[in-house]
C-alpha cells in the first residue's frame, strides 16, 4: 500500500521483529522532527504553526475471539482509538489499551469506549475517506509506546471481531517551542520510525504474551425518551421512505442503516436571515484559535434551515487532562473524526472542556444551522455540544453547566425555540428508532435519547433538567429577604427597603428582574442584579420578584407578605435604677436597671448602649452595679421589627446616708474598722433602740453587718412597719444590703431601724442607708 504522506519502515532496534506503521501528515508534513521533540514544545494554544499527524497500525489477523498488538515503541502521539472497516458493525466486544508516557512509565490497562454511535447519516455528506466504525478516542497525553487487545463479546461462536481492525495514534501537534539560544534549540530528536522510500507490509511479532484479563465496560443506559408522537407537533411532516432490504453479507449487521430522508440539507450557508437572537453570543474559541487543520476538511459545510433540538454529549475517555491541553484535545478529535472515522469534519458543533471553555466545532459558522455528525439519524436541523471527558459517576461543574445552557439557549433562541419545551423529530435512519418514526424529545436532550448509547454518561444526563432550566427559565429563583425582620411568615420593613433574590441561571441569560408589589411593578433591575431598592407606603402588602429570561419565559418567586411600618418605638419607661440586694463598697453599689418600650407593630429588641452594652427584650430588668456618689448616664435604643428606632437616656446617682446622720434613741456605741463604710459603724444591743433618717428618694436600701451573734431589727417606713430582718450569719459579712424599697417616683420618706433585742444575740450593727433620689 502506498500513501501520499510519509512512508515508514520498521524500527530496527528494541522491538525484535518488524513493526508496521503508516503515517498521514497534517497541516505540515511529518518528517524527521516527528511532531514531538525535546525542545520544550507543549500542546495547547500558541502563536506558532501546528503540525498534526495520524499514525495507524493494522491489527494482525484475528486468531479466535481475541487479537493483540503487542507492546511496542511508536511515533509520539497523544490520543488513541481503534477503528474497523464497516461503519455499520455494532461491535459489542472490548478494546483495551495501555500506553507508555514520554520519559515515563506504562499506564494501566484502560478501556476504549464502544458506544457505536456512528456519525453522519448514510449519504448525508461526502466523507474525507472511506467511512469506518470505531471506538471513541482516548486522550492519553504525550506517549511513545502502546499495547492493545481487542476481544469479541460473549461466548457464542457467531461472535467475532470486526474486519479491518486498525489502531489509530493521533498526534495533535505542538504550538510552542523554546526561545532561541535555549538548550536544545537547533537539535531535534530523530523520529522513532525513520522515513524510507517505501512501506513494507510485515506482520508484527509479539514481544509479550497476550493479556488474559478484559477491560471493563459500563452498562448501557436504561432511560429512553418517549417515542409516541403527540397529536400536534412542531416538526414538519416526515417524508415517506421505505426501509431498505436486509443486508446479506458479513460483517455488516443483518439489517443495514436506512438512507437519509429524501429532503437533504443545503450545502451552502442559508440566505434567509434567522430571527433576531435574544441570547447574547457565547464566548467561543474559534477554529482558527484552536488551530483546526482546515486542509483535511475538503468539502464545504452543509446547512439545515433551523435548530429544533440541542443534543448534549460527552467525549468519553478521561477527565485527567489539563485545560491547557484542551485545544490540542479538540484538534485530536478533529483528526480522529476526519482521518480515522472518515467524516467530513469534526462531528460536534461545539465542544467544552471541564474548565468551561467553549470551542467551535464543525466549521460553517456558530450562528448558522450547520449540519453535524453527532447524533445519528437526527443531525440535520439540530445542534450538539460535547463535554470533554467522561461523566458517568460524577457530573459537570456548575460553571460548565452554565456555558452548556448558554450555548443551547443561543442556538435554539435564534429560531424562537424554547429550550424548556419539547419537539417531535423524525428519525432519518433505521437505528434506535425506525426510519421515519416520530419521536418526542426535550429541546435539550442527551445523546442517549436519540441513539442506543451511554453518552453523555449517567451523571451528566441527570443534570440535563438543571441545564434546561438554566437555558430557558430563571431556575431556582427565590426571594431571599427584605430589609427589616421576618417574624413568623411576615416581614416588617420601612417604607424604603431592599428586596434580595437568588437564582442559579447565568446572568447573561436574564433580560431583567421586576419587583412587583400588590400586582404593580415598582422597580426594575438588570439581569446581573440580585437586589433592588423600593419605596412603598405604610400598610400590609405582598411582593414577588419576576425574572424575564432572554428567551422570553417569565418566572416569579412565591408571594411574600410584608408590613411597612414608619412609626418609631416609644419608651413609656426609660432606664430606671433601683437598689438591690448585694454587698456595697466605696466604689460599688448593686442596682437593677428597669425599662419598657412599645411599638405599633412590635419591638424587636432593646439595647443598653451605656454605660455598658447589652441587648434585651422590649421590657424587663437587668441586675448590675454602679458607682456611688457619681452621676451615671444610662442610655437605651429600641428597634421595632421594621427597623425603626428610638433612644432614651437617664442619669442616676446612688448616695450613702451614714448612720451618723440618723436621729438616735436608746443606747448606741461606735465600732471602728476598715471593713466599715467610712471606717466606723453604730452598734446596739438594747431593745427598742432606734435610728431614724428622713430623705427624698425613689429607692432606699438598709446596710448592716452580719455576724454569728447578730440579732434582729425592725424596719419602718413613714410610720408603717415593713419587715423584720435577721442579721445572723455564720461568718462576718460587712456592708450587706439587708432590705430595699423602691417607688415609681421620688418623694420624701422617713426610715426607722428598731433593735428587737433578740435573746442570746441582741446585737445590731449598721452602716446606714444608701438611696437613689
Amino acid at each position: 500500500m502506498r500513501f501520499t504522506g510519509i512512508r515508514w519502515n520498521r524500527r530496527t532496534a528494541g522491538i525484535g521483529a518488524a513493526i508496521v506503521a503508516t503515517a498521514v501528515a497534517g497541516t505540515a508534513s511529518l518528517a524527521a522532527t516527528a511532531g514531538f521533540g525535546e525542545d520544550g514544545a507543549v500542546w495547547g494554544e500558541g502563536d506558532g504553526p501546528v503540525s498534526t499527524a495520524l499514525h495507524t497500525v493494522a491489527f494482525p489477523a484475528a486468531n479466535g475471539r481475541e487479537v493483540t498488538i503487542p507492546k511496542r515503541d511508536t511515533e509520539r502521539f497523544a490520543m488513541v482509538g481503534v477503528t474497523w472497516a464497516n461503519p455499520n458493525v455494532d461491535f459489542k466486544g472490548t478494546v483495551a489499551v495501555r500506553t507508555h508516557a514520554v520519559d515515563g512509565d506504562w499506564s494501566d490497562w484502560r478501556p476504549l469506549e464502544l458506544d457505536n454511535h456512528f456519525g453522519p447519516e448514510p449519504g448525508a455528506e461526502a466523507t474525507a475517506g472511506k467511512a469506518r466504525g470505531g471506538t471513541d478516542p482516548l486522550w492519553v497525553g504525550q506517549s511513545d509506546g502502546v499495547e492493545v487487545r481487542a476481544t469479541a463479546a460473549g461466548g457464542a461462536t457467531s461472535d467475532q471481531l470486526p474486519a479491518g481492525l486498525r489502531l489509530e495514534l493521533v498526534d495533535p501537534g505542538l504550538t510552542k517551542r523554546r526561545k532561541a539560544g535555549a538548550a536544545g534549540v537547533g537539535h531535534v530528536r530523530p523520529a522513532r520510525l525513520q522515513p524510507v522510500a517505501e512501506v513494507r507490509a510485515l506482520e508484527p511479532t509479539p514481544t509479550d504474551p497476550a493479556p488474559t484479563d478484559t477491560a471493563p465496560t459500563d452498562p448501557a443506559p436504561t432511560d429512553p425518551p418517549t417515542t409516541t408522537a403527540p397529536a400536534e407537533t412542531t416538526a414538519p411532516a416526515p417524508t415517506e421512505t421505505t426501509a431498505p432490504p436486509a443486508a446479506t453479507t458479513a460483517p455488516a449487521p443483518t439489517t443495514t442503516s436506512a438512507p437519509a430522508p429524501t429532503t437533504t440539507a443545503p450545502t451552502v450557508a442559508p440566505t434567509a436571515t434567522a430571527p433576531a437572537n435574544p441570547i447574547p453570543t457565547p464566548k467561543v474559541v474559534t477554529r482558527a484559535e484552536w488551530k483546526a487543520d482546515e486542509s483535511i476538511v475538503t468539502d464545504p459545510p452543509t446547512y439545515g434551515t433551523t435548530v429544533k433540538a440541542f443534543f448534549v454529549h460527552h467525549t468519553a475517555g478521561t477527565n485527567d487532562y489539563s485545560c491547557a491541553d484542551s485545544a490540542a484535545l479538540v484538534r485530536g478529535i478533529e483528526i480522529y473524526h476526519v482521518k480515522s472515522n472518515g467524516w467530513n469534519d469534526i462531528g460536534y458543533n461545539f465542544l467544552v472542556d471541564k474548565c468551561g471553555v467553549v470551542f467551535e466545532g464543525r466549521k460553517g459558522g456558530i450562528d448558522k444551522p450547520v449540519t453535524g455528525a453527532h447524533t445519528y439519524g437526527f443531525n440535520t436541523d439540530n445542534a450538539a455540544i460535547a463535554v470533554l471527558g467522561t461523566y458517568i459517576s460524577a457530573g459537570i461543574p456548575t460553571g460548565v453547566q452554565d456555558v452548556v445552557a448558554h450555548v443551547a439557549a443561543y442556538k435554539l433562541g435564534a429560531y424562537g425555540n424554547d429550550p424548556f419545551g419539547k419537539v417531535t423529530l423524525t428519525s432519518g435512519v433505521e437505528g434506535k428508532y425506525h426510519l421515519g418514526e416520530q419521536v418526542v424529545f426535550n429541546r435539550i436532550s442527551g445523546h442517549r435519547d436519540a441513539v442506543a448509547t451511554e453518552c453523555p454518561g449517567d451523571a451528566l444526563y441527570a443534570q440535563l433538567a438543571t441545564i434546561r432550566a438554566k437555558a430557558a427559565t430563571t431556575a431556582n429563583l427565590r426571594l431571599t429577604g427584605l430589609t427589616g425582620t421576618l417574624s413568623g411568615t411576615t416581614y416588617y420593613t420601612r417604607s424604603t427597603f431592599t428586596a434580595s433574590w437568588t437564582t442559579i441561571t447565568p446572568s447573561n441569560l436574564i433580560s431583567r428582574f421586576d419587583v412587583v408589589v400588590d400586582g404593580t411593578v415598582v422597580a426594575t433591575a438588570a439581569g446581573t442584579a440580585r437586589s433592588a431598592s423600593v419605596t412603598v407606603p405604610a400598610g400590609t402588602h405582598t411582593v414577588v420578584v419576576r425574572a424575564a429570561h432572554k428567551i422570553g419565559r417569565v418566572n416569579a418567586t412565591a408571594a411574600q407578605a410584608f408590613v411597612v411600618d414608619t412609626a418609631a418605638p416609644t419608651f413609656p419607661q426609660g432606664p430606671t435604677l433601683a437598689l438591690r440586694a448585694g454587698q456595697v463598697s466605696g466604689t460599688v453599689v448593686p442596682v437593677t436597671v428597669n425599662w419598657r418600650a412599645t411599638d405599633n407593630t412590635g419591638v424587636g429588641s432593646v439595647q443598653l448602649t451605656a454605660p455598658i452594652s447589652r441587648t434585651f427584650a422590649a421590657s424587663g430588668s437587668y441586675g448590675t452595679t454602679t458607682k456611688p456618689s457619681v452621676a451615671t448616664a444610662w442610655s437605651m435604643r429600641a428597634q421595632d421589627w421594621a427597623g425603626n428606632t428610638a433612644t432614651t437616656s437617664a442619669s442616676w446617682t446612688p448616695i450613702f446616708l451614714p448612720e451618723t446622720k440618723a436621729t438616735r434613741t436608746g443606747t448606741w456605741s461606735t465600732s471602728t474598722g476598715s471593713s466599715y463604710l467610712g471606717g466606723s459603724a453604730l452598734t446596739s444591743t438594747a431593745a427598742k433602740s432606734s435610728l431614724t433618717w428622713t430623705v427624698t428618694a425613689r429607692s432606699i436600701a438598709f446596710l448592716a453587718t452580719r455576724t454569728s451573734t447578730s440579732g434582729q431589727a425592725e424596719i419602718w417606713v413613714d410610720g408603717v412597719k415593713q419587715t423584720t430582718v435577721d442579721l445572723r450569719n455564720s461568718t462576718t459579712d460587712y456592708r450587706r444590703v439587708m432590705w430595699t424599697k423602691s417607688w415609681s417616683s421620688s418623694a420624701r420618706h422617713t426610715v426607722k431601724i428598731v433593735v428587737v433585742g433578740t435573746s442570746g444575740r441582741p446585737r445590731v450593727i449598721t452602716d446606714g442607708l444608701v438611696y437613689i433620689g
